[in-house]
């Protein structure tokens, strides 16, 4: 409370045109906000009864807050005048009220699922009024950022900006479906802000296991979202650099004593500071008691406790075999808790990538290549193995051979020619699985 209306008093100091007592705007901003994250979840917890009444001196709301979503008068000014005179005073009072919502959120020792997602929605919506008038985005430490679709801050020459928590939540967000994964990561996304927050306020802080669990086919978007969770990691202060580190057991084992410690050991010391991605781990576990694999787990599972807080692994495969792997070691389980499950993709899905794949590379399928998109992939056999957004992506490069070798004899093709993908262009169905 006493931060929002800080920086409304700063913002209104400095020149900015607002009418009224700009403290008395940002206590109806603080109240509203308060509300409908306490609110989130159609019940209010003692500890946030206690908290409204200290912080507002007034009565709890009756029932959850109602009415429009929460807004911001005071924002909206802000916006107009940086927008109109190059500053950056809304990306400021929208800091403090994002630290107030989190704060809010904070209030319960676990926070609901309903009140996570509530604040990033609430997140969202403020910095969707911010980027509709192109203005800096805060990179979730209090500093600002260019403005979306300019170069990298200043004092970094040519390197590539590093990117922000809100804009990996919103790449996150806006891949084809994977409705459960983006709910799992934004909701741990979102526990993790709020114990950076307990820790802040010197509140107890569950222990909390970063490893994770994919399970899924192949294809299902385990490696993009992974280097997305490393960055999300970096952003809040789990890792130091947020790289990934990607490997299989080829990368892993040697073929004799002792090699396999130190190989693994290597990989570990690459990854340190970011994530370690295990594809295919639970080939670790399929060969044997003689097999080196067993002695990679083991690495694994001392290097995960030597260097506790330094780095996060994550290890992928099909469900039923990972439980196998994650049985190979005692140390396994407890330290991976969290399964996150990749579902496979749609036909629908499957016939949208295709789609983007295209737009992406300036090629325009018509109406009968993606009628026959559709009947190829609805002839796929779709069983455990089927590669997904990989399929999707050799259909789409298949259709591009296809398309150069149609063009053969055309001595000028026209822009719309080259751009256009047509039913010609998609390869035969695939055939149907032999019988068993």
């Amino acid at each position: 409370m006493a931060t929002v209306s800080a920086a409304a008093v700063e913002a209104v100091g400095a020149g900015v045109a607002f009418t009224g007592d700009p403290r008395v705007a940002a206590g109806g901003d603080a109240r509203r906000l308060v509300a409908e994250v306490f609110g989130a979840d159609a019940t209010w917890s003692a500890r946030e009864r206690r908290a409204w009444i200290e912080a507002f001196a007034e009565p709890v709301p009756a029932g959850p807050a109602g009415g429009a979503p929460f807004d911001s008068v005071l924002l909206a000014a802000l916006v107009d005048h940086d927008a109109a005179h190059a500053s950056r005073w809304a990306g400021v009072y929208y800091q403090a009220l994002v630290e107030l919502a989190f704060e809010a959120a904070e209030h319960r020792d676990v926070p609901s699922v309903e009140t996570l997602m509530t604040v990033q929605e609430l997140c969202g919506r403020l910095l969707a009024r911010m980027d509709a008038a192109g203005l800096p985005r805060p990179d979730g430490r209090g500093r600002l950022g260019e403005p979306r679709g300019g170069g990298p801050p200043a004092g970094t020459g040519d390197a590539a900006p590093v990117a922000t928590l809100e804009q990996l939540l919103a790449e996150l967000n806006g891949l084809t479906g994977l409705r459960e994964v983006k709910e799992e990561v934004n909701v741990l996304t979102q526990v993790l802000r709020v114990h950076t927050l307990r820790e802040r306020a010197h509140l107890p802080t569950p222990d909390v296991s970063h490893h994770l669990v994919f399970v899924g086919n192949p294809g299902t978007g385990k490696t993009t979202v992974a280097r997305i969770i490393a960055g999300i990691y970096r952003s809040l202060g789990v890792v130091r650099r947020g790289h990934l580190v990607e490997v299989d057991r080829s990368g892993l084992v040697a073929g004799y004593v002792g090699q396999t410690a130190l190989r693994t050991a290597a990989v570990v010391e690459r990854a340190l500071g970011g994530v370690l991605l295990i594809d295919e781990a639970y080939a670790l576990a399929s060969g044997g008691d003689s097999d080196f694999g067993q002695e990679a787990i083991d690495e694994l599972v001392k290097a995960v406790e030597d260097h506790r807080g330094d780095f996060a692994v994550i290890v992928a495969g099909y469900p039923q075999e990972m439980g196998e792997f994650l049985d190979a070691n005692p140390g396994l389980r407890s330290r991976f808790p969290k399964t996150i499950s990749f579902p496979d993709y749609t036909l629908d899905e499957l016939v949208g990538i295709f789609r983007d794949l295209g737009a992406e590379s300036s090629y325009s399928p018509d109406e009968t290549a993606m009628a026959a998109v559709r009947a190829w992939f609805d002839s796929a056999d779709r069983g455990k193995g089927f590669g997904n957004a990989r399929v999707a992506r050799n259909l789409f490069e298949e259709a591009q051979r296809r398309q150069a070798w149609r063009l053969r004899d055309v001595a000028e093709p026209t822009t719309e020619q080259l751009s256009s993908l047509t039913a010609e262009d998609i390869p035969p169905r695939p055939s149907p699985p032999a019988p068993e």
